[in-house]
Protein backbone atom coordinates (compact mmCIF):
# COMPACT_ATOMS: atom_id res chain seq x y z
CA UNK A 1 0.00 0.00 0.00
CA UNK A 2 1.31 3.42 -0.95
CA UNK A 3 -0.23 6.46 0.76
CA UNK A 4 -0.06 9.71 -1.21
CA UNK A 5 2.06 12.47 0.33
CA UNK A 6 -0.86 14.93 0.46
CA UNK A 7 -2.76 12.50 2.70
CA UNK A 8 0.24 12.04 4.98
CA UNK A 9 0.80 15.80 5.19
CA UNK A 10 -2.77 16.28 6.34
CA UNK A 11 -2.49 13.48 8.91
CA UNK A 12 0.82 14.87 10.20
CA UNK A 13 -0.03 18.58 10.12
CA UNK A 14 0.37 18.87 13.91
CA UNK A 15 3.78 17.15 13.96
CA UNK A 16 7.08 19.04 14.20
CA UNK A 17 10.29 17.19 13.30
CA UNK A 18 13.89 17.63 14.45
CA UNK A 19 16.63 15.72 12.63
CA UNK A 20 20.40 16.13 12.27
CA UNK A 21 23.73 14.80 13.47
CA UNK A 22 24.70 13.35 16.84
CA UNK A 23 25.56 15.63 19.77
CA UNK A 24 23.66 18.55 18.23
CA UNK A 25 21.02 18.77 20.96
CA UNK A 26 18.06 17.10 19.24
CA UNK A 27 16.84 15.14 22.27
CA UNK A 28 17.28 18.12 24.57
CA UNK A 29 15.30 20.44 22.30
CA UNK A 30 12.49 17.92 21.83
CA UNK A 31 12.19 17.59 25.59
CA UNK A 32 12.29 21.34 26.25
CA UNK A 33 9.77 22.19 23.52
CA UNK A 34 7.39 19.47 24.67
CA UNK A 35 7.43 20.65 28.26
CA UNK A 36 7.16 24.36 27.53
CA UNK A 37 4.42 24.10 24.91
CA UNK A 38 2.50 21.08 26.21
CA UNK A 39 3.37 19.00 23.15
CA UNK A 40 3.49 15.23 22.92
CA UNK A 41 7.17 14.31 23.25
CA UNK A 42 8.43 11.68 20.81
CA UNK A 43 12.01 11.20 21.90
CA UNK A 44 14.72 9.10 20.31
CA UNK A 45 13.41 5.71 19.13
CA UNK A 46 9.81 6.59 20.02
CA UNK A 47 8.70 4.03 17.44
CA UNK A 48 10.48 1.16 19.24
CA UNK A 49 7.43 -0.34 20.97
CA UNK A 50 5.50 -0.62 17.71
CA UNK A 51 8.51 -1.91 15.80
CA UNK A 52 9.30 -4.52 18.46
CA UNK A 53 5.79 -5.93 18.03
CA UNK A 54 5.47 -5.79 14.25
CA UNK A 55 8.93 -5.92 12.64
CA UNK A 56 9.97 -9.19 11.01
CA UNK A 57 13.34 -10.42 9.80
CA UNK A 58 11.97 -10.80 6.26
CA UNK A 59 10.36 -7.36 5.96
CA UNK A 60 12.71 -5.33 8.21
CA UNK A 61 16.10 -7.10 8.27
CA UNK A 62 17.96 -4.07 9.60
CA UNK A 63 15.56 -3.40 12.45
CA UNK A 64 15.71 -7.13 13.22
CA UNK A 65 19.53 -7.24 13.25
CA UNK A 66 19.73 -7.70 17.02
CA UNK A 67 17.65 -10.86 16.67
CA UNK A 68 19.99 -12.35 14.07
CA UNK A 69 23.47 -11.21 15.12
CA UNK A 70 25.80 -13.75 16.72
CA UNK A 71 26.52 -11.45 19.65
CA UNK A 72 27.66 -7.99 20.70
CA UNK A 73 31.23 -8.59 19.60
CA UNK A 74 29.93 -8.97 16.04
CA UNK A 75 28.04 -5.68 16.41
CA UNK A 76 31.00 -3.62 17.62
CA UNK A 77 33.50 -5.13 15.15
CA UNK A 78 31.69 -4.47 11.88
CA UNK A 79 33.49 -2.34 9.31
CA UNK A 80 32.52 1.35 9.13
CA UNK A 81 31.00 0.71 5.67
CA UNK A 82 28.87 -2.16 6.98
CA UNK A 83 27.81 -0.11 9.99
CA UNK A 84 26.82 2.86 7.82
CA UNK A 85 24.74 0.63 5.51
CA UNK A 86 22.97 -0.80 8.55
CA UNK A 87 22.22 2.67 9.95
CA UNK A 88 20.82 3.81 6.61
CA UNK A 89 18.73 0.66 6.24
CA UNK A 90 17.45 0.94 9.79
CA UNK A 91 16.39 4.56 9.24
CA UNK A 92 14.51 3.65 6.07
CA UNK A 93 12.67 0.78 7.76
CA UNK A 94 11.98 2.77 10.91
CA UNK A 95 10.45 5.65 8.95
CA UNK A 96 7.32 3.59 8.26
CA UNK A 97 6.90 2.80 11.96
CA UNK A 98 7.54 6.44 12.84
CA UNK A 99 4.83 7.67 10.48
CA UNK A 100 2.37 5.04 11.72
CA UNK A 101 3.01 5.98 15.36
CA UNK A 102 2.74 9.71 14.63
CA UNK A 103 -0.59 9.24 12.85
CA UNK A 104 -1.87 7.30 15.86
CA UNK A 105 -0.74 10.03 18.27
CA UNK A 106 -2.17 12.77 16.03
CA UNK A 107 -5.67 11.52 16.80
CA UNK A 108 -5.37 13.36 20.13
CA UNK A 109 -5.35 16.69 18.31
CA UNK A 110 -2.31 17.84 20.29
CA UNK A 111 0.87 19.14 18.72
CA UNK A 112 3.71 16.62 18.56
CA UNK A 113 7.47 17.17 18.55
CA UNK A 114 9.56 14.27 17.22
CA UNK A 115 13.25 13.42 17.37
CA UNK A 116 13.36 11.70 14.00
CA UNK A 117 15.66 9.81 11.65
CA UNK A 118 13.27 10.15 8.72
CA UNK A 119 15.35 11.26 5.73
CA UNK A 120 15.17 14.84 4.50
CA UNK A 121 13.82 13.55 1.18
CA UNK A 122 10.90 11.84 2.94
CA UNK A 123 10.32 14.83 5.22
CA UNK A 124 9.81 16.99 2.15
CA UNK A 125 7.05 14.61 1.08
CA UNK A 126 5.21 14.34 4.40
CA UNK A 127 5.83 17.74 6.02
CA UNK A 128 6.88 21.30 5.15
CA UNK A 129 9.59 23.86 5.88
CA UNK A 130 7.92 25.35 8.97
CA UNK A 131 7.59 21.97 10.68
CA UNK A 132 11.11 20.65 10.17
CA UNK A 133 14.40 21.73 11.75
CA UNK A 134 17.90 20.34 11.30
CA UNK A 135 20.41 20.52 14.16
CA UNK A 136 24.07 19.99 13.28
CA UNK A 137 27.35 19.57 15.13
CA UNK A 138 30.89 19.19 13.73
CA UNK A 139 32.25 15.68 13.31
CA UNK A 140 34.82 16.32 16.01
CA UNK A 141 31.94 16.74 18.44
CA UNK A 142 29.42 14.19 17.14
CA UNK A 143 31.96 11.40 16.75
CA UNK A 144 34.81 12.04 19.16
CA UNK A 145 32.54 12.75 22.15
CA UNK A 146 30.10 9.92 21.44
CA UNK A 147 30.77 8.03 24.70
CA UNK A 148 30.91 11.11 26.93
CA UNK A 149 27.15 11.25 27.38
CA UNK A 150 25.44 9.55 30.31
CA UNK A 151 23.33 7.38 28.04
CA UNK A 152 22.57 3.80 29.11
CA UNK A 153 22.78 2.37 25.58
CA UNK A 154 26.09 4.05 24.81
CA UNK A 155 27.61 3.01 28.11
CA UNK A 156 26.49 -0.57 27.45
CA UNK A 157 28.30 -0.51 24.10
CA UNK A 158 31.39 0.89 25.79
CA UNK A 159 31.36 -2.01 28.27
CA UNK A 160 31.16 -4.48 25.36
CA UNK A 161 34.15 -2.78 23.75
CA UNK A 162 36.16 -3.02 26.97
CA UNK A 163 35.32 -6.73 27.11
CA UNK A 164 36.68 -7.36 23.59
CA UNK A 165 39.81 -9.39 22.96
CA UNK A 166 41.57 -6.22 21.84
CA UNK A 167 39.71 -3.28 23.43
CA UNK A 168 41.91 -0.55 21.94
CA UNK A 169 41.56 -1.86 18.39
CA UNK A 170 37.83 -2.43 18.86
CA UNK A 171 37.30 1.10 20.21
CA UNK A 172 39.27 2.51 17.28
CA UNK A 173 37.09 0.57 14.86
CA UNK A 174 33.84 1.57 16.54
CA UNK A 175 34.89 5.23 16.60
CA UNK A 176 35.53 4.92 12.86
CA UNK A 177 31.96 3.61 12.49
CA UNK A 178 30.57 6.62 14.34
CA UNK A 179 32.75 8.97 12.30
CA UNK A 180 31.45 7.35 9.10
CA UNK A 181 27.81 8.06 9.89
CA UNK A 182 28.72 11.62 10.95
CA UNK A 183 30.97 12.28 7.96
CA UNK A 184 31.38 15.51 6.03
CA UNK A 185 29.16 13.98 3.34
CA UNK A 186 26.35 13.32 5.83
CA UNK A 187 26.80 16.79 7.33
CA UNK A 188 26.66 18.40 3.87
CA UNK A 189 23.54 16.44 2.94
CA UNK A 190 21.73 17.87 5.97
CA UNK A 191 23.15 21.35 5.50
CA UNK A 192 22.06 21.53 1.87
CA UNK A 193 18.63 19.99 2.45
CA UNK A 194 16.84 23.33 2.20
CA UNK A 195 15.39 23.01 5.70
CA UNK A 196 15.90 25.45 8.58
CA UNK A 197 19.27 24.57 10.14
CA UNK A 198 21.03 25.41 13.40
CA UNK A 199 24.72 24.64 13.99
CA UNK A 200 26.22 23.81 17.39
CA UNK A 201 29.81 25.01 17.41
CA UNK A 202 30.72 25.05 21.10
CA UNK A 203 29.91 22.11 23.38
CA UNK A 204 31.18 23.95 26.46
CA UNK A 205 28.80 26.89 26.15
CA UNK A 206 25.21 26.42 27.29
CA UNK A 207 23.13 27.56 24.31
CA UNK A 208 19.94 25.66 25.14
CA UNK A 209 17.75 28.73 25.70
CA UNK A 210 19.12 30.40 22.59
CA UNK A 211 18.44 27.36 20.41
CA UNK A 212 15.03 26.86 22.01
CA UNK A 213 14.04 30.44 21.17
CA UNK A 214 15.20 30.02 17.56
CA UNK A 215 13.18 26.81 17.17
CA UNK A 216 10.11 28.43 18.74
CA UNK A 217 10.28 31.25 16.21
CA UNK A 218 10.83 28.86 13.31
CA UNK A 219 7.97 26.56 14.32
CA UNK A 220 5.67 29.52 14.97
CA UNK A 221 5.16 28.57 18.62
CA UNK A 222 5.64 32.16 19.85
Amino acid sequence: MNISSNILKECLKNVYFINGTAYAGKSTMVRMLARKHNMIECGENYHHELASKAATVEAQPNLSYFKTMSGWQEFINRTPESYARWIEGTSQEAAEFEVAELIRLSASGKRIIADTNISVESLKEISDYRRVAILLSPQSMSANRFFERDDADKQFILRQIRAAENPEKTLENYNACIAKINSAEVFGHFKNSGFFTLYRENAEKDTREEVLAALERHFGLV
